[in-house]
């Protein structure tokens, strides 16, 4: 997965970037060297860099009953060169929690080799409460078309992650806009895959980012119909 550089968008819609609730990261297991978005900084509480995040830094925002798991995935991740993926809760500088999901993949040097992982921190803090009725809008006729399949992909997003049906949906339309794909789409490949996902882990989660992150580039691409493609009539 190309990494999010902070900052940018990646061609997202801005839909996609409303309130700040998703932001990119990269971290470097050598000398671990983080570089996070002008959107994670601000989900701390921090201007665009006002500060320069370490491990030390990050850590100290978890909140405490989180803070032990998820110095045992950084260490996992350390160790095993995989991704460093989480749902946990951190506090901003003023006291207020965020409930989040890291989502990430290896990060790979020019030689091919894992340097590091990057990916997104979502924050679920307020899941639909403000957008509820403009997503309802978009996606209300395809939800009647494949409310079967999203559901299915929701029940994997809320199994995990530990998150709740808004929550789940919301990272399913999150993914769906920052990669133009249709959310019947998005939803149909990621089901079709599961099979793919080793059920051990820890290893299970870091294998489902990469899928969530990547699923959108296997999705068929939709054939024009023969009407569409010789014109109005149906003569080329």
């Amino acid at each position: 997965m190309p990494a999010p550089a902070p900052g940018e968008t990646d061609g997202a819609p801005a839909a996609a970037q409303h309130q700040e609730s998703v932001g990119g990261f990269r971290f470097w297991f050598v000398g671990q060297r983080w570089e996070w978005s002008d959107e994670v900084a601000r989900m701390h509480g921090y201007e665009p860099g006002e500060v320069e995040p370490t491990t030390e830094l990050l850590m100290s925002h978890k909140h405490p009953d989180d803070r032990a798991h998820v110095q045992d995935l950084l260490d996992y991740a350390l160790h095993s060169g995989e991704s460093f993926s989480s749902r946990h809760r951190f506090l901003d500088t003023s006291g207020a929690i965020h409930n989040v999901i890291v989502v990430a993949d290896r990060m790979f040097d020019e030689s091919g080799t894992v340097v590091g992982t990057s990916g997104y921190y979502i924050d679920l803090t307020d899941t639909l409460a403000e957008t509820t009725q403009e997503i309802l809008d978009e996606t209300l006729p395809e939800l009647f078309q494949a409310r079967a399949v999203i559901e299915q992909a929701k029940g994997v997003l809320m199994l995990i992650y530990r998150i709740n049906a808004d929550q789940a949906f919301r990272v399913l339309r999150w993914r769906s806009q920052e990669t133009n794909t249709k959310l019947r789409a998005l939803a149909t490949q990621l089901v079709a895959e599961l099979d793919t996902i080793p059920s051990s882990a820890p290893a299970t989660q870091s294998h489902f980012d990469h899928l969530l992150l990547t699923v959108h580039e296997r999705i068929p691409s939709e054939r024009p119909s023969r009407r569409a493609a010789n014109g109005p009539d149906g003569r080329s």
